[in-house]
């Protein structure tokens, strides 16, 4: 446990720096860097990768999880891309003009090309930005720009008030796009590299059957790094090879890349062992097993994995009594001591810790206390909440439906979670409900859950990456769940009093998440690192709590 903790040391302050990047002060009136040149590096075979859970989809615009950002971004660029500590640098955009006022973003593209030998042109941003606007596509990821990214027009045309073509983007010429805010975003570049974001050929697209987008390497262009070589739908295994004509190729050794999805992670490990993978992730007695062996590196994945409850349709959960009992029933130490053992965090804040730094640099979840009165591993304070939501809901058995992914360490973690709820909560039952991730997460964003075991990553270094989900009415409110004194603290946040006064800005997101906290509108549990195996000689690999969680543009196997 001495080296995890100290490997998670070295992610911590990895992860400031590109907090205190993206959230202080304005950004920069030019950013702008050279593309690579020069010979291509030398063959550095390919990397055996391995995945607990199937790609989603390869729709930039439609992806919502972290496998499939991964795979999106290994073969596609945005404007912009995350260098080695997680600092916004210049990708497809060669540089970028931002005006005084902070409100409009002028980025010049340098040449680049599609994998068809289409250019990458302006136009393809537009395309894919009004992609994730347009209301027919539902995007999950829509509020990136307009609650988040602040783009103009953004959220009338989400609502279908306004048509795509008043999005606030717009191609100047082939290689400059302009981009309209509604109030300066601090944070704006580093959004740049979400694949929300990426660009998408408007021609190629259009070429398509309907539907077919994104669905085979056939169906997909690259500008990136590396080219879908061999993909379907629902794939166990897939893989893809060097992209020879990246504008960048000269950085970039591996062959290509396989991935192999597995979900068990003793499967995973034995794969490991017999030279069939070269990254993998362990928990559990795995780590045990491995802690002082040179090919483990721990470090901080950002994921903050917490309950969901129903509260919109679910009664007994509407009790906001209930939902504090349950959070409080938790031992939240023992399962990350005991359970995942892989260097995560035990979490009670809605925000968690190691991600996002304020004005001064200070850590905004730092103090893991601050709530102690409405979170905590406290059986006897759940036992007072659990005795007041019984009275007020006028009986004393209940029976919940948890539901979980199909994962080996979710798994086990569900069902201590199940084991410590029931001890705690005498009368309570909680059935276990395991789905594959695609089916989970369908039926919590279409509300079909009583009590979720899920995560969040943070797609960007601020604290509103979390706090923006429990607006009313946001698709990624699980539990349907509305307060308009929140709603007001995170509008003041974000388009209102506090977008001028980082400092004011930051005691107000510390207001709203009290809120979240006192109406225990989730149960947080633990945020998450990754206790990797990689084989000796596999260099360049970069790990990032925000957004993309590895990326292999500068990897190489020896």
């Amino acid at each position: 446990m001495i080296l995890m903790k100290r490997l998670l040391v070295g992610a911590l302050a990895g992860t400031m720096v590109l907090s205190m990047a993206a959230c202080g002060g304005n950004a920069p009136a030019s950013s702008a860097a050279p593309a690579g040149s020069g010979a291509a590096a030398s063959a550095g075979g390919t990397l055996n990768v391995m995945v607990e859970v199937e790609v989603a989809t390869l729709d930039p615009q439609i992806a919502t999880d972290g496998t499939s950002f991964e795979v999106i971004a290994n073969y596609t660029d945005g404007l912009m891309q995350m260098d080695k500590n997680g600092k916004a640098v210049p990708a497809l955009a060669e540089k970028t003009d931002v005006s005084k006022d902070g409100k409009t973003y002028t980025f010049h593209l340098r040449d680049a090309k599609w994998s068809n030998g289409d250019p990458v042109t302006a136009d393809d941003f537009v395309f894919g930005w009004q992609r994730a606007a347009d209301p027919k596509n539902a995007s999950e990821y829509s509020y990136m720009l307009s609650d988040i990214g602040q783009i103009k027009n953004a959220a009338d045309v989400i609502a279908g008030k306004k048509p795509l073509t008043d999005l606030g983007i717009k191609a100047v010429d082939d290689k400059t796009l302009e981009v309209q805010l509604n109030v300066p975003v601090s944070y704006f570049q580093s959004l740049m590299y979400f694949p929300t974001f990426y660009p998408v050929n408007r021609k190629f697209y259009q070429s398509l059957p309907a539907g077919t987008f994104a669905t085979s390497p056939k169906t997909v262009l690259s500008n990136g790094a590396f080219v879908l070589d061999s993909y379907e739908p629902a794939a166990q295994s897939f893989s893809l090879v060097k992209n020879k004509n990246y504008y960048d190729a000269g950085k970039v050794k591996l062959d290509g890349l396989k991935y192999q999805v597995i979900k068990d992670s003793q499967q995973a490990f034995m794969s490991y062992q017999n030279g069939d993978l070269d990254i993998v992730k362990l928990s559990g007695d795995q780590v045990d097993q491995v802690k002082d062996d040179p090919e483990l590196k721990v470090v901080g994945a950002g994921y903050l994995w917490y309950l969901t409850m129903n509260s919109h349709d679910v009664p007994a959960l509407n009790n906001v009594n209930m939902r504090l009992a349950l959070s409080n029933a938790l031992n939240r130490k023992s399962i990350v001591d005991d359970v995942v053992k892989d260097g995560s965090v035990a979490t009670y804040t809605a925000v968690p810790p190691q991600f996002a730094a304020g004005p001064d640099g200070s850590d905004f979840s730092a103090d893991q206390n601050k709530f102690k009165d409405v979170c905590a591993d406290d059986t006897a304070k759940a036992a007072q909440y659990y005795a007041k939501a019984k009275k007020e809901l006028g009986k004393d058995k209940f029976s919940f439906e948890l539901l979980l992914e199909d994962q080996t360490e979710t798994q086990n973690v569900a069902a201590v979670l199940k084991e410590q709820i029931e001890k705690a909560l005498p009368g309570v039952t909680l059935n276990l409900k395991v789905e594959p991730k695609k089916q989970r997460v369908e039926d919590i964003q279409n509300g079909k859950y009583q009590v979720c075991l899920t995560r969040w990553g943070p797609d960007y270094a601020d604290p509103m990456t979390y706090l923006g989900m429990w607006v009313t009415g946001n698709d990624n409110n699980y539990g349907l769940w509305s307060n308009k004194k929140y709603d007001s603290i995170i509008a003041d946040c974000t388009t209102g009093a506090y977008v001028s006064d980082p400092s004011a800005r930051w005691k107000a997101m510390y207001d709203a998440e009290k809120i979240v906290m006192d109406e225990a509108v989730i149960a947080p549990v633990y945020t998450k690192a990754d206790a990797n195996m990689i084989k000796s000689g596999v260099t360049g690999i970069e790990f990032h709590p925000v957004a993309l969680n590895r990326v292999y543009k500068s990897a190489a196997k020896g």
